[in-house]
């Protein structure tokens, strides 16, 4: 049997963070060790894991000592600094992070798409960007059957991509409005509530913001498709939890809507909810605390003869963030590529 493996999670006291918990929890993680990490500021607090409080102790290189997984959610900086301490100190980092995603010696991977790339990491892995995981999960299935030749993305992504500062804002905010009471914008760049903004991250030189860029190319690189013609545009909505996709895919091979939905029902990673004449497909609201992406409206793109169009939801700090970190783990666990682990 597998023995407890000792876990870190840095960043615990963050939205993602607690997801991670609860994920684990949920899945029954066989966890030994707890470590929560987070910074100074938060060093006094503690968490509850499976009925036990928990003590955060602030995140140093010397927090790793004995530790198997650390589950990484602190962000790029935090993660490019402490991240290679971890490796030095035994455990395998999976990186919830930007900091080392188009790392060419780093597996960027999603099990149900990519999970092989496992094998050859070398300490550290890395999640994907929230849109790109739910993205990819139905692009593979769907190019293994007819083969992608474009991607045009538009990502609706909710409020929580932008951490627990954000669904407060866009909760004051609300609470502003209705009320006719003055507000400032902190987080966004624009009012959020009763508004969407075309606009996630900084903007690039190609006109392109870089949550665009992300999508793009980490889906390039999870589907070993580097030359794949891929475009976005990623809007933020008043929506707490859950980011929406409109995806229109031109195949190299004819792919009926009906056929598509054969395909993608087979995914564990899958549901489809598609019979809009009953008012089924899937919205933001059913994905939150769910597992599932979720995938509907699918029909031909009227423009293209090997066109398909698809509506895709998954709730953002699972499927985006934490339950695939949690995947990945198991993954090791199960295929044996942790460093420290034993087995008996």
């Amino acid at each position: 049997m597998i023995k407890p493996i000792n876990i870190a999670i840095l960043g615990a006291t963050g939205r993602v963070g607690a997801e991670l918990l609860a994920v684990l929890e949920e899945r029954n993680f066989p966890v030994g060790v707890l470590r929560l990490l987070a910074s100074s500021r938060s060093k006094d607090a503690s968490l509850s894991f499976n009925g036990t409080s928990y003590p955060v102790e602030e995140a140093t290189p010397e927090s790793f000592n004995g530790i198997d997984i650390v589950l990484a959610s602190a962000g790029e900086e935090i993660s490019k600094r402490l991240a290679p301490a971890a490796v030095a100190a035994g455990a395998c980092v999976i990186d919830n992070s930007n900091a080392f995603r188009m790392d060419p010696e780093v597996p960027l991977v999603v099990p149900e798409v990519n999970a092989k790339a496992l094998h050859n990491h070398k300490g550290i892995i890395a999640n994907p960007n929230c849109s790109t995981a739910q993205l990819v999960v139905i692009l593979k299935p769907l190019h293994d059957a007819a083969g992608l030749k474009r991607v045009i993305v538009t990502t609706y992504q909710s409020v929580s991509g932008a951490g627990k500062e954000a669904i407060d804002e866009l909760e004051h905010q609300t609470r502003a409005i209705m009320n006719n009471e003055d507000y400032t914008p902190l987080v966004f760049q624009h009012q959020i509530a009763f508004n969407l903004i075309p606009q996630i991250d900084k903007f690039l030189d190609n006109g392109y913001t870089k949550e665009e860029m992300k999508l793009v190319n980490e889906s390039r690189k999870m589907l070993d498709l580097p030359e794949l013609p891929i475009t976005a545009t990623a809007v933020r909505v008043p929506v707490v939890i859950g980011h929406s996709e409109s995806v229109t895919i031109d195949f190299e091979k004819p792919l009926s809507p009906v056929e598509a939905r054969q395909i993608l029902a087979t995914s564990p990673a899958v549901e489809v909810w598609d019979s809009p004449a009953e008012g089924i497909y899937p919205t933001p609201v059913e994905a939150a605390g769910a597992d599932p992406v979720y995938v509907g409206r699918i029909r031909h793109d009227t423009s293209s003869p090997n066109g398909l169009n698809l509506w895709v939801v998954a709730d953002n700090l699972r499927i985006g963030a934490a339950l695939n970190a949690v995947r990945i783990a198991e993954y090791l666990v199960e295929h044996n590529l942790l460093k420290q682990q034993v087995t008996t």
